[in-house]
């Protein structure tokens, strides 16, 4: 069989790297030019259920131990005057959940490839039944199965989907600070060494301690999905201020002292539940298949869908075969999670 997983992100990389190790044959498209085209983002805690799962199928847990941050499972909420109301700090050991960077993460997959597996700069235009892909530059591939691992706004989605991502109503807006310990040490204290989140009734701060003495602070609000617009730097600083009027001066540093400007992320979610008639040269996995608001559960569900994948692929007589025994269990999996966390994005304002 003949396998094209579009996007390399930790679910799609995840399900090359397990089908390698079935010896199985599968290449990765990516748009990105290079490993180092953008920022991958945050940290990300993977749980001991479903993303250390698959990495121990993949044969990368001990990597990844090596690799995360047992100390980032800590945990503070404070109110909007920075007084400490719940603090988790993780036990010795613990390690149901310990963080790694979205970056860390996928160096640790990309490593873990046969050379030549991710075809950079690959920037998908379509798909067409039963399996020919169509790219930017003209050329195209003809497969046994198309993956859709390409997040949010999939390329692979249209061809087996007519949902389209809606707006949840949220809107996180993302600001960074490098070397907090010397140059942030007020705001490094007050994080500790995983995350803190302090919520009154229509916006949060939510501050997360990542690698390399970085943190990044996700502002949260209702507004609409266009705020920002063609607003520069101090215009939005000048409204945060206004909407955290009455927060504390400690709280407001995560607002006023960013180094650099904002980074908009409004949040898109699909509807619920989210199905598709089986195709047997076609499926989805990760956000492309179930968008979530990000709760901790995205990153694990992807890692999950892509060992389950690539087992079924590993193990049947056929792709279509293998397809169907994965949607048969993942899509009623996703719907259960995707309705628990409905409209969950609004949790985070809430005081409680």
């Amino acid at each position: 069989m003949t396998i094209s997983i579009i996007g390399a992100g930790p679910g799609g990389l995840t399900c090359a790297r397990i089908l390698q190790k079935h010896g199985v044959p599968v290449t990765v498209y990516e748009r990105d030019p290079h490993p180092q085209a953008r920022n991958q983002g945050g940290t990300l805690d993977l749980h001991a259920e479903d993303g250390q799962l698959a990495l121990r199928e993949a044969g990368l847990l001990d990597e990844f131990f090596a690799l995360c941050r047992p100390e980032g499972q800590e945990m503070r909420k404070l109110d909007p005057a920075g007084t400490l109301l719940e603090h988790h700090l993780p036990a010795e050991g613990e390690l149901f959940k310990p963080e790694i960077d979205r970056g860390q993460l996928r160096g640790l997959l990309l490593d873990s490839l046969e050379p030549g597996t991710v075809r950079w700069g690959s920037v998908l235009e379509s798909v067409e039944l039963p399996g020919r892909l169509r790219f930017a530059d003209g050329t195209t591939v003809e497969t046994d199965l198309v993956i859709g691992a390409d997040g949010a706004w999939s390329r692979v989605r249209p061809a087996v989907s007519t949902a389209v991502p809606e707006y949840a109503g949220i809107t996180f807006l993302e600001a960074w600070f490098d070397d907090v310990e010397n140059a942030h040490p007020e705001l490094a204290a007050l994080v500790g060494q995983g995350g803190a989140m302090a919520a009154d009734g229509d916006r949060c701060l939510f501050a997360q301690r990542n690698s390399g003495d970085h943190i990044r602070v996700y502002i949260i609000q209702r507004l609409p999905v266009d705020w920002v617009g063609s607003r520069d730097t101090p215009e939005i600083r000048s409204r945060l201020l206004d909407a955290f009027a009455g927060w504390s001066p400690s709280m407001v540093r995560m607002i006023t002292d960013n180094d650099g400007s904002y980074v908009d992320r409004p949040l898109f979610v699909l509807p619920v539940p989210h199905t598709w008639e089986h195709t047997p040269s076609m499926t989805l996995l990760g956000d492309a298949a179930h968008l979530m608001p990000p709760l901790g559960v995205g990153v694990n569900l992807a890692m999950l869908d892509a060992r389950e994948l690539a087992l079924a692929l590993a193990g049947s007589v056929s792709v279509g075969e293998a397809v169907a025994a994965y949607e048969k269990t993942m899509l009623p999996r996703s719907e259960k999670y995707a309705r628990q966390l409905e409209n969950g994005a609004e949790g985070l304002l809430e005081l409680d």
